[in-house]
């Protein structure tokens, strides 16, 4: 795994809406589109082989990054395989989040931005714990949530998760708003991210913005 040293002023970024990574988890991605399979052409080509995942931002752009979040998380691309028609499957393994401090302009179709790794000391880390974390508490409010989405699951996988895989994988896989996986992103902590999950779970049973009650 790449060192904190290692990590390159300048990195390709892919924006995608709802796609959430974290650092040590896996998020598979399809490539298709041309200017992305000409970034994943480049990237291979790099000792690194950094993308990193940002979520696009409606509101005006700040600090010569318009339309993205200014925090992302970079993945290092550990598997890749190439369909008949061109297409590509890769998997990237978060390494660290960044923060953006400018667009880079150049020839490339894809876009390549100025990032910043300090405040995200952490991410690189062993895994963490939530030493506070009520399993009990929340694999109930889970349950609570997949049955009145009718979703089904492997249980016992979620129950035999440690803390951080348990609490990523949930935060990057249901089908919460872009906005929302941000917030999960930028939570400072596992137990942070665990708070701000538990809270999205309970909003939704609640209806979200509607007033009637999941029972």
């Amino acid at each position: 795994m790449a060192q904190r040293f290692d990590l390159p002023e300048i990195i390709p970024v892919f924006p995608l809406p709802g796609a959430l990574l974290l650092p040590r988890a896996r998020l598979p991605l399809h490539l298709f589109e041309p200017r992305y399979l000409a970034m994943l052409e480049d990237v291979l080509k790099t000792r690194e082989r950094l993308i990193g995942m940002v979520q696009p931002n409606p509101a005006p752009g700040r600090d010569g990054c318009t339309g993205l979040h200014r925090i992302g998380c970079v993945g290092r691309v550990t598997q890749f395989s190439e369909t008949e028609d061109g297409r590509y499957m890769i998997t990237l393994t978060g390494l660290s989040r960044f923060r953006m401090t400018e667009e880079v302009e150049g020839f490339t179709p894809y876009r390549r931005v100025r990032v910043c790794w300090d405040s995200f000391d952490r991410d690189m880390g062993p895994t963490e714990t939530d030493p506070g974390f009520d399993r009990d508490g929340f694999m109930n409010l889970l349950s609570r949530y997949f049955n009145a989405r009718a979703l089904e699951t492997d249980w016992e996988s979620l129950e035999q998760a440690d803390d951080e895989l348990l609490i990523n994988s949930l935060s990057m896989l249901l089908g919460f708003e872009p906005e929302e996986k941000q917030a999960l992103l930028e939570a400072p902590s596992l137990a942070t991210r665990r708070e701000t999950l538990v809270m999205l779970l309970e909003y939704a049973l609640r209806g979200g913005d509607n007033e009637d009650i999941v029972q």
